[in-house]
């Protein structure tokens, strides 16, 4: 990966463009504004959604380009990052260079090119985790991980920018679809089941274990089955998948070696006024007191690290345990429709996990 310094690929005039553009306003929007707004996907609303997202994608892209120039310890200089950065350069040139959108003509050019600038993207949290680990190479083995704490908040306000981008790219987008599924709006179901969408990734989880240990323990599901809210389900599946994965895990290697049979993992589903909250039950064995406040940090993992220099990035994104981004990824997709993730854990018998999804859809989105 030779990197090449930002003004022998990109000209003076881009990157003085990229700094006006990162001191912009970032507009956000809500769950329910881009529910309400999508419902009539007319050629009118498309083109009005095309207009904001011409606007405002390029303010978000150049706020990260130009944090991603600024990171201490070096980090901006590893080649995983600086690839990042190149993408992000890429995609705001692509977005600069687009005219004014004035008809469904141009809408429909500018979908296509935003399209292609999220499937550029699809590789960052892998990049980035692989910049990280450079970095961790050349580091005093000495320095505590948890120390590097700017490192940390710059990883998650740049995933939450990140997830902000896809979702609004990934909305219009499918607003296009001509045969869209029932209740469904863009992105957002507005009937989603959270028991069906858990069962779903719980499936997902347990037959990753199944391949990786040769068996793997139960799952219980408990819940209303007719209950049903306005949510995305792709994301409400990443975080479930994350949380029983771990789970799974846990108890797997706690029951290994054991006679016993394996404890079930059980997940609660419950719908209150303000949150429908997810828990997902172990008896895994815990986590001690001293290493939860480094689950939620992006420089630790108890597994070993699938992603090498070596290994092909997009060769098996589904390993058992990974870079260590689940949880808090996870915690950054339910805090940005304005929910969270806790994590309790009894040391010597297992972990609960609470995931608060907010079900009013009134909060705007975290902008970074």
């Amino acid at each position: 990966m030779a990197a090449k310094k930002l003004s022998e690929s990109f000209s003076k005039s881009l990157i003085g463009e990229v700094h006006r553009c990162g001191c912009m306003k970032q507009t956000g929007v809500s769950l329910r504004y881009m529910m309400e707004f999508g419902a009539k996907p007319t050629e009118r609303n498309l083109l009005i959604s095309a207009q904001f997202l011409h606007k405002e994608l390029p303010i978000r892209i150049a706020r990260r380009a130009i944090e991603l120039e600024r990171l201490p310890y070096g980090l901006s200089e590893k080649p995983a990052v600086l690839k990042v950065r190149d993408w992000y350069l890429d995609s705001f040139r692509d977005l600069r260079s687009f005219p004014d959108i004035k008809d469904t003509s141009d809408e429909r050019d500018f979908t296509q090119m935003i399209k292609a600038i999220k499937v550029r993207h699809n590789n960052v949290v892998p990049m980035m985790a692989l910049g990280v680990q450079q970095l961790k190479k050349g580091m005093d083995p000495k320095i505590v991980y948890e120390d590097l704490d700017e490192i940390h908040q710059f990883l998650d306000r740049f995933y939450m920018s990140r997830i902000g981008i896809r979702m609004l790219i990934g909305q219009h987008v499918e607003l296009h679809n001509p045969n869209p599924p029932p209740h469904c709006i863009g992105y957002i179901d507005t009937k989603m089941s959270p028991m069906e969408v858990a069962r779903n990734a719980s499936e997902d989880a347990r037959s990753i274990c199944l391949r990786e240990y040769g068996t793997a323990p139960d799952i219980n599901i408990y819940g209303d089955p007719n209950f049903t809210f306005p949510y995305v389900p792709s994301h409400l599946h990443l975080m479930v998948f994350e949380l029983v994965k771990n789970s799974l895990r846990a108890v797997q290697e706690r029951f290994m070696d054991s006679d016993k049979v394996s404890p079930p993992v059980r997940i609660i589903v419950a719908d209150g006024l303000e949150d429908v909250t997810i828990k997902v039950s172990d008896e895994g064995g815990g986590i001690p007191r001293s290493g939860l406040p480094k689950i939620f940090t992006y420089l630790y993992s108890t597994a070993r690290n699938p992603l090498d220099e070596s290994s092909d990035l997009a060769a098996d994104m589904g390993t058992m345990a990974g870079y260590g981004y689940g949880l808090p990824i996870s915690r950054l997709y339910a805090r940005y429709f304005g929910g969270d993730l806790q994590i309790i854990s009894m040391e010597g018998y297992g972990t609960d996990a609470y995931l608060h999804l907010s079900r009013l859809g009134d909060s705007q989105e975290p902008l970074p």
